[in-house]
């Protein structure tokens, strides 16, 4: 099942998983951005919160104006570690194996406002 970044009628983003046979997405969370003096911060709570704690719930895709295009993979990886509690580590290497034994891989920066500008 594919992850989907969609945005509701009601104006939220929110991201879930598409069943097609139901026709919507299930385990939906809400992309809730936060502005900071460094930049915006993006957090991913259930759709539910404060009521539920655990993401899960469903929305009938005829409840979406607009899907995304793609899902940045940093946002992607978010989610799953939100819905799963197990976390996605990105210091390992990610098909660069030639690095020598016990050299650090570099960690990667994201600019988070970057996923929200237009091209």
């Amino acid at each position: 099942m594919a992850v989907k970044f969609v945005k509701l009628v009601t104006g939220e983003t929110v991201i879930g998983t598409h069943n097609e046979i139901k026709n919507g997405l299930e385990d939906v969370a809400l992309i809730q951005v936060i502005p900071g003096s460094a930049g915006i911060q993006i957090a991913i709570v259930p759709y539910g919160f404060p009521f539920e704690e655990k993401i899960g719930g469903f929305i009938s895709m005829d409840k979406v104006v607009y899907e995304y295009q793609s899902v940045p993979q940093d946002l992607e990886n978010k989610y799953h570690e939100a819905k799963s509690n197990i976390k996605i580590s990105s210091t390992m290497p990610q098909g660069d194996l030639s690095a020598p034994a016990g050299q650090k891989n570099e960690e990667k920066v994201i600019d988070i406002e970057s996923l929200f500008r237009k091209p």
